[in-house]
């Protein structure tokens, strides 16, 4: 393999061990067992298994909104738009992505890299809703004052809720919380109830 190449399959490996343990287990030890090799192989290519955890949360997470991001694109209206982020934010059937999420706040405060590369994300998704909310205000869709401001308060409340959903899911189910959303997305952009009902995503 090249350097970028190894370099790659150690993230690879990284992603497969902290899906199965969560990133406050991952070691460089278990990412070394995982290859079958040693873990002065993993220092080689990195400085730290700080530096190792968040490249490899950032691969995941990056693919989520990636994803997203082309299903808002293929798409025209801001209302539509909207429905579809919902519809691919917290899905259901991938309940793992949010709790690698989940582990990657946990960690953040004590890795410095890893906050950073949440933070940067957090904040690409916050701006993909600004600008579908700014779109459908200047599309006479939505009423909205602060698109920025309410972005925030409707990601925050997704994710303040899967976390509920993922720790205490006989309280408060992943379909409840991201109803619970929609409808104050609803009620804060002027829109119609049922206006961002669920978009299947396939």
């Amino acid at each position: 393999m090249s350097p970028e190449q190894r370099r790659e399959a150690i993230v690879d490996a990284t992603v497969r061990v902290l899906l199965r343990q969560g990133i406050a287990s991952t070691t460089v030890r278990d990412v070394a067992a995982e290859m079958g090799t040693s873990s002065g192989l993993i220092h080689h290519y990195f400085s730290s298994m700080d530096e190792l955890l968040a490249e490899a949360f950032d691969l995941v997470a990056s693919q989520d909104l990636a994803r997203s991001a082309a299903a808002i694109d293929a798409v025209s209206a801001p209302i539509r738009k909207l429905a579809v982020f919902f519809a691919n934010y917290n899905r259901a059937d991938e309940q793992w992505s949010m709790q690698v999420w989940l582990d990657a706040w946990a960690e953040a405060a004590r890795r410095p890299a890893l906050q950073r590369s949440s933070r940067r994300l957090n904040e690409e998704w916050q701006a993909l809703v600004a600008s579908v909310i700014s779109a459908g205000v200047a599309a006479g869709e939505m009423s909205c004052d602060q698109p920025d401001a309410v972005a925030w308060r409707i990601i925050s409340m997704l994710d303040g809720l899967a976390l509920q959903s993922v720790a205490h899911a006989d309280l408060v189910s992943l379909s409840d919380a991201n109803d619970w959303a929609r409808e104050y997305t609803e009620r804060e952009l002027g829109l119609t109830q049922g206006a961002l009902g669920t978009i299947p995503v396939g």
